[in-house]
């Protein structure tokens, strides 16, 4: 008899955004708990399913009983278990007792050492779990676990009792081979039957052989694709033929694609389409309302434009599918020419005459109106564009900027919050007004998620810069800042897409001005400042380490805090390309040596020396090797070659090393001393121009 097990829940249509967690979460935890209870092996696989009415799970080698196993169960300290003549206490009497040990049991204890007394254990033999008693736990655990979105309580048969699910609860099976395992959740008990297709189902009731033949009977008596990354494959492969046969390629969404896949049960994809008039309407929002509201997949040409054709994908195959593809392009019309309404209607105002509305448009209610905020966004905006361009970018981010947020208040907004910007974009170009202003408007918003793309032009920087300063900095400055894992304004977003920005642009733009430039909207002070500069520079430093940099060249980098984050990168290279040198580790914890020397003077050191007060030939070598070094790494460092200013430092190595071998800095002539000290503060300023070494050391 096969030793695999198989798992159903059969249950009235459940959430389909959340389907493909909810199949992965249920078997997943089902063989976790199976697992630590000894029943499965290391050869064991599990294999999910979910469908619209099921989630499954399978499991191969199964025990039907776990091994039993030796345990040594630590009992009490032997003080308290055992009297003065090494015999057994009532305590410990008591304690055998509960264990199911008999006196004689006393006699066998170990006894052993934890470092501050003796313990004692008992070796005993723990019963493997049987699969009845497991799976029960198994079965019970992966339904708490389940990341249910919302919970529905509903009656049992009896009338009396209730249960808390996801969805009601029709049907459970649970196969080990081919025999039932006695079991019940949610008021209901093991069986071997399911249910197949709701409408197609060849046999309505489907009698499982045993637990392998689940997927293969579901498929070919009860018309029913149990795998939910096969009904994913079947839906991509049928899209992909249906849409060549017209030249044509389906739109891409895996999220949309998902959601279909956990609507049907056996995909029938079949070709709809509607009048070429409401093409007219801009794309993103025939798209978008074919996706949201109908699920269906928009065909596009090669060019990438929409066409007036789309995928339907049915949960049925009748022989004759036109009543379905009728009914869906009836269902379509009504949404396509709400959408064509809307546009239409919305041109006939212009952005300009909008923005009134924007101040009955609560932003945050002590941050005030949309209106206010815009214009906190026009001012900052503009201030930006006058420390990168001239005055007619100026004036053109200024127009950007004020009608950035106008579309808010249009229909077509009012309907699909997810097309604000893009509508700005398009009513923008319908007044005339150039791609620059039109294109700003749309990419304010980026890069809205990570991996997104930034904005087309310097005027769209502009406005998004200013845009997410605005947020960021109007929020800290009333403390509504992240903590933990909740970030309910997407603060570490906006900071990340402020860094990519300043970073991926090149811009001559310092960060702490930047941010004082906003602050001044908000009449903000110096710990605020501070506050947004280490979230930032705290983000920007989590953002190079998942691009794989290491930690010590980040730190070393970023504990100097450079304004211009521009610079970052080629610092970072600099940085790499240093310590790969082999004077790098010496040179560091000299560095670093240096640094805590410096930390320990009162009162700060000037990076001066007197020539005239060298005495050892060590701190004269010093002097001259830093004379001949620091320009050339100074100028190197001016003109933006970081390299090239790190590299140089290699020649410090070797009179640096007989520095410390031989000379004694804390002398006890105080000029001495003190000139000493002002060579060192001049190594430490030549050293850590371009990044903090010391980071680098052991």
């Amino acid at each position: 008899m096969s030793n695999n097990l198989l798992v159903e829940l059969f249950v009235e249509e459940l959430p389909p955004k959340a389907l493909k967690k909810l199949g992965e979460s249920f078997a997943s935890n089902l063989f976790e708990s199976l697992k630590l209870q000894g029943l499965t092996t290391a050869e064991s696989q599990i294999t999910p399913f979910a469908s619209p009415r099921r989630l499954a799970a399978h499991v191969t080698d199964v025990a039907a009983k776990g091994a039993d196993k030796q345990i040594s169960q630590k009992l009490m300290p032997a003080s308290v278990g055992l009297d003065a003549n090494g015999n057994a206490t009532p305590a410990l009497l008591k304690k055998l007792q509960a264990l199911g040990a008999d006196e004689s049991a006393a006699s066998k204890l170990k006894k052993e050492n934890d470092g501050k007394t003796d313990i004692l254990f008992l070796d005993a033999v723990q019963t493997g779990a049987n699969l009845q008693e497991a799976l029960q736990k198994a079965v019970e655990e992966a339904i708490q676990k389940l990341p249910i979105p919302k919970v529905m309580t509903y009656q049992l048969a009896d009338g009396w009792s209730s249960v808390n699910f996801v969805r009601p609860a029709h049907g459970l099976v649970a196969l080990h081979g081919s025999e039932v395992i006695n079991i019940s959740v949610l008021g209901l008990k093991a069986g071997k039957q399911t249910q197949g297709h709701r409408f197609e189902a060849k046999n309505p009731i489907v009698t499982l052989k045993d637990a392998d033949s689940y997927a293969e009977q579901l498929k070919a008596e009860g018309t029913v694709i149990a795998s939910f990354s096969e009904r994913r494959d079947e839906i991509v492969r049928q899209l992909t033929v249906a849409a060549a046969k017209e030249n044509l390629k389906p739109i891409e969404d895996d999220a949309l694609l998902d959601e279909v896949t956990a609507l049907v049960e056996r995909p029938n994809v079949l070709l709809g389409q509607f009048e070429e008039v409401y093409l007219e309407v801009p794309q993103e929002c025939l798209i978008l309302t074919m996706k949201a509201n109908q699920k269906y997949f928009p065909l596009l040409d090669a060019n990438g434009k929409l066409t007036n054709k789309f995928l339907i994908v049915s949960n049925i195959s009748p022989a004759d599918p036109s009543a379905v593809i009728g009914g869906n392009e009836r269902v379509v019309r009504p949404r396509l020419a709400d959408a064509k309404f809307f546009f239409d209607q919305d041109r006939k105002k212009t952005l300009e005459s909008r923005l009134d509305g924007l101040s009955k448009v609560v932003y945050h209610n002590k941050l005030g109106s949309q209106a206010e905020r815009n214009g906190r966004v026009v001012s900052i905006a503009k201030t930006i564009a006058a420390q990168i361009g001239d005055a007619n970018l100026v004036k053109q981010v200024e127009t950007a900027a004020k009608l950035s947020k106008a579309d808010l208040i249009t229909d077509m907004v009012g309907e699909f919050p997810e097309l604000q910007g893009i509508m700005g974009r398009y009513y923008a170009q319908h007044e005339g007004l150039n791609d620059d202003i039109a294109f700003a408007i749309e990419d304010h918003y980026k890069p809205r998620f990570a991996g997104d793309s930034l904005p087309r032009n310097q005027v769209g920087i502009c406005v998004a810069l200013a845009d997410k300063l605005e947020t960021l900095v109007g929020l800290f400055s009333i403390g509504e800042k992240p903590t933990g894992d909740k970030d309910p304004f997407a603060l570490r977003r906006q900071a990340l897409g402020i860094i990519r920005m300043l970073v991926e642009r090149k811009l001559p733009v310092g960060f702490s001005q930047l941010v004082q430039d906003a602050l001044k909207e908000f009449n903000g002070n110096a710990a605020a400042a501070l506050a947004i500069k280490e979230f930032c520079y705290d983000r920007l430093s989590v953002n190079l380490r998942e691009q794989s940099a290491s930690p010590q060249e980040v730190d070393a980098v970023l504990s100097l805090t450079p304004e211009l984050l521009s610079e970052v990168p080629q610092r970072l290279s600099a940085v790499r390309t240093f310590a790969g040198l082999e004077e790098a580790p010496a040179l560091a914890a000299a560095n670093k040596r240096v640094g805590n020397i410096l930390k320990k003077v009162e009162g700060t050191v000037e990076a001066k020396v007197n020539a005239n007060l060298l005495q050892e030939p060590a701190e004269i070598a010093l002097n001259e090797a830093l004379n001949k070094v620091k320009p050339v790494a100074d100028g190197a460092f001016e003109n933006g070659d970081y390299t090239a200013s790190l590299q140089s430092l290699a020649a410090l190595k070797a009179p640096v090393d007989a520095f410390f071998d031989n000379v004694m800095v804390n002398a006890d002539d105080p000029a001495l001393k003190a000139n000493r000290l002002g060579l060192l503060a001049t190594l430490h300023q030549a050293m850590n121009r371009v990044a903090d070494l010391s980071k680098l050391a052991n």
